[in-house]
């Protein structure tokens, strides 16, 4: 979802950003996004493993908080590719990228879940949308509690961020959630290799964001791009990464390795996953 689709009655729109490039995402990406587009909100070259090589494949977990937190010592991969499920966001939840990109995570752990049933069960912050006389947003909700806004879009929208995420994640696979926030993107990508998809918080065409928001949730400020988006990170290569995009309903969308990292960097470095 990226969030760009969000708030049509407040601002250009927030959350779920709009794309719908049906080229190479690595190349050929818009650099200027319309306002309708916005929401509320080296390696070397593939190497053949002999039976020798296994041992490096081994995935060692640590638990550092009872909130999921991972680090992982695994060798990874010169390149991977998980034949994860394509789940679209729309036309149910109009900002519910990040539920239905778990969605498809979960299913691919072989849990029997949907978006919708994702979405009820999700942790909500209730704290109103209060704007002033000028469409200027004043206060809302904080998307580290809970999601902000209404996620079917009848009523403005935005994100939920990685902690609630993981909360959801144990409730449908009892202990097993690991938080790769703030971890290094080469943890993330190990995660990967070892056979893990993982939902990943972006922007709406994958590049930096540029567009911003503010708001006060008691005495907390929140400033947060407007185009904020999640996806599953399916794969990467050398210099690609891989992802499904619930929004655009593309699957296995290829994107510049370091594009792609320096939005997540933007985004505050959230991916959440499962063991």
């Amino acid at each position: 979802m990226r969030k760009l689709c969000l708030l049509a009655s407040i601002l250009p729109m927030f959350g779920c950003s709009h794309f719908n490039d049906d080229s190479d995402a690595s190349s050929n990406l818009i650099q200027n996004k319309p306002a309708s587009s916005y929401r509320v909100e080296d390696k070397p070259k593939n190497t053949n493993y002999n039976i020798n090589d296994l041992t490096d494949q081994v995935i060692y977990d640590k638990k550092i908080t009872n909130q999921g937190s991972h680090v992982s010592t695994t060798a990874k991969k010169n390149s991977a590719m998980l034949n994860v499920i394509l789940i679209r966001q729309n036309p149910e939840l109009r900002y519910g990228c990040e539920v239905t990109s778990l969605a498809m995570m979960l299913n691919y752990a072989g849990v029997k879940t949907s978006k919708m049933d994702l979405y009820r069960l999700i942790q909500k912050d209730p704290d109103p949308l209060i704007k002033s006389p000028k469409g200027d947003i004043l206060r809302w909700g904080n998307p580290a509690d809970g999601f902000v806004g209404d996620m079917t879009g009848r009523r403005a929208g935005y994100a939920v961020f990685d902690k609630p995420m993981i909360a959801l994640i144990n409730q449908k696979l009892p202990g097993r959630a690991v938080n790769l926030t703030n971890q290094p993107f080469d943890r993330v990508l190990e995660h990967v290799s070892a056979g893990h998809p993982v939902v990943v918080w972006t922007t709406g065409d994958y590049r930096l964001p540029d567009r911003w928001e503010s708001w006060y949730h008691g005495k907390q400020y929140i400033k947060t791009p407007l185009d904020l988006h999640a996806v599953v990170l399916v794969g990467f290569d050398s210099n690609h990464v891989y992802l499904n995009d619930p929004l655009s309903g593309r699957k296995q969308v290829r994107v510049d390795k370091q594009q792609f990292i320096a939005s997540w960097n933007a985004l505050k470095n959230r991916a959440v996953s499962y063991r």
